[in-house]
């Protein structure tokens, strides 16, 4: 069965197979003892400490061993905030970064801290200028400012060394999550902390890597003891950090070659799914990219189903679609981004993938692309692309509210501009009353919709994406040009989906009203 999930966990690389099972026959005393067992342990230790430190591009001293990559994230973070507290307590972070980090972003609120986002544009990328504006905008002085080397959704490369040296420049240290990259390459710039997780480069799980450079101010939080200089405390995992060492020497030597070579497989994948696919969108940086992911999305298909009909058709991949989500949210990178979230799909080709296998894939994907769609009554051919006149007999078509003037309930909703409160008054309709942020028409879009109302207003509460698209997209054709549809949905994901199909498709999106239940999602017919 393919495997093309190694964003998620890679492969266990054959060297660390090798020197796990070495390790457990010579690396099981403790390195704190002076007996020979201990002083075995403590030489398989450092020796490990050395090939890890000689890869991240660090002193051995700055490098720790941590329980997991996620812990290095949260132990870094907070050992860095604890280290800055006189300074200040805002901490700076990207849009897009792995769950770990807004976790800790999110403990540090709860504990009084304050946290920025910084944006992102179309491809995932931050802009160091916008960590500038973060740095010097502050309210108070900044603590601490992360950023992740590579995304771990789309494959989009940061400008690290940029950030970093306008991170040096305010004098605010930066930790760079490397969990994506570090197999790949050293992190170029004057970072400050650097984390790392074996399991994504092919070694063992349980195993991260925290490097604090000299002269950053840290002080570890939690209960410590001598381990690991008093920054990771409990007994040393040796043969799995000497796994994750000695696999990560072999993926470093390999990295050249094999990146070149996934690197092409990858991009014949964002080529040719566009050809054979219709109405798919390829997100990521097309160039500042991991040489092996890829990340696509395609309208009227839901993920889970897309996700199924691969792996009956014996492919492993990923999803940052909603209805793959135990919380039923999008992503938040894809979110971020502002891009499609429906019918997501992560490729992330490991070492040694065979390029029959990435043929066999771009073979079956449209006949399973092609099914989904046809089981949620997705509109195809003609219905699809064509640009038709409204109907001649004006009536509405089915699964759509009647015109404003029949004055049905989800009408009446949708063109009334906001919901009654207990005591009957209204709340107004513009965006901001949502709480959702307004993309596409823009606020000025939204107040001028104000004075019309919909010609028709599409009910699809209590249905999942890609649902209310497909339900907007049966009927944009049957009103006038210059018209405006109305969708009432519920489901979060409509507030990416919606926006992104009238990109896809040359309509205009106007802006969110708020409704009764769910938001009504105007869209105007061009």
């Amino acid at each position: 069965m393919p495997y093309f999930d190694a964003a998620s966990s890679a492969p266990p690389h054959p060297v660390a197979r090798q020197a796990l099972l070495a390790a457990l026959d010579e690396g099981w005393g403790d390195p704190a003892r002076l007996y020979r067992e201990g002083r075995r342990a403590r030489l398989l230790l450092d020796a490990a400490r050395q090939t890890a430190a000689d890869a991240v591009g660090c002193r051995p001293d700055e490098l720790v061993f941590t329980a997991s990559g996620t812990r290095a994230v949260h132990q870094g973070i907070a050992g860095a905030l604890a280290g800055r507290r006189r300074v200040g307590r805002r901490l700076v972070v990207s849009a897009v970064e792995h769950s770990s980090v807004l976790h800790a972003a999110t403990a540090h609120t709860v504990a009084g801290g304050t946290v920025t986002e910084v944006g992102v544009d179309r491809t995932g990328r931050v802009a160091s200028t916008a960590y500038a504006d973060a740095l010097r905008g502050a309210a108070e002085p900044v603590a601490l400012a992360c950023l992740q080397s590579a995304n771990h959704e789309v494959g989009t490369e940061q400008p690290v060394a940029d950030v970093a040296e306008v991170c040096r420049g305010a004098g605010v240290p930066l930790l760079v999550d490397a969990a994506q990259s570090l197999g790949w390459g050293r992190v170029e710039g004057g970072w400050s902390l650097l984390t790392a997780s074996a399991h994504k480069w092919g070694g063992p799980a349980g195993v991260g890597l925290l490097v604090v450079r000299k002269g950053v101010r840290f002080a570890p939080r939690g209960p410590v003891d001598e381990r690991e200089s008093g920054r990771s405390a409990g007994f040393e995992n040796i043969p799995a950090i000497v796994a994750a060492a000695a696999s990560l020497r072999a993926v470093r030597e390999e990295a050249e070659s094999e990146a070149l070579r996934l690197r092409g497989l990858v991009d014949r994948v964002r080529t040719r799914v566009p050809e054979l696919v219709p109405d798919v969108e390829v997100v990521g940086d097309p160039t500042r990219r991991l040489p092996h992911l890829v990340t696509f999305s395609c309208l009227y298909v839901d993920g889970e189903s897309l996700l199924h009909g691969l792996d009956r058709a014996e492919f492993a991949v990923s999803s940052g679609s909603s209805c793959t989500s135990s919380t039923l949210t999008p992503s938040h990178v894809l979110r971020a981004m502002g891009v499609l979230s429906e019918g997501n799909v992560r490729v992330s080709l490991p070492v040694g993938t065979a390029e029959a296998d990435v043929e066999r894939f771009l073979d079956l994907l449209p006949g399973i692309v092609s099914a989904v769609r046809a089981r949620l009554g997705a509109p195809t051919g003609r219905e699809s692309t064509s640009v038709r006149g409204p109907r001649a007999d004006g009536a509405a078509p089915s699964g759509v509210a009647d015109a404003p003037g029949a004055q049905s309930s989800a009408a009446a909703d949708a063109a009334g501009g906001g919901a009654e409160d207990e005591g009957g008054a209204r709340r107004d309709g513009g965006a901001g009353a949502g709480g959702g942020a307004e993309s596409g028409g823009g606020a000025g879009a939204g107040a001028d919709a104000r004075e019309e109302a919909p010609a028709l207003t599409v009910d699809a509460l209590g249905k999942r994406c890609p649902l209310p698209v497909i339900e907007l997209a049966k009927v944009i054709e049957d009103v006038p040009v210059g018209a405006v549809v109305a969708v009432l949905a519920d489901d979060d994901a409509a507030r990416l989906d919606i926006p992104a199909w009238c990109d896809m498709r040359g309509q205009e999106y106007v802006g969110e009203r708020a409704a009764r239940r769910g938001a009504a999602y105007w869209v105007r017919r061009r």
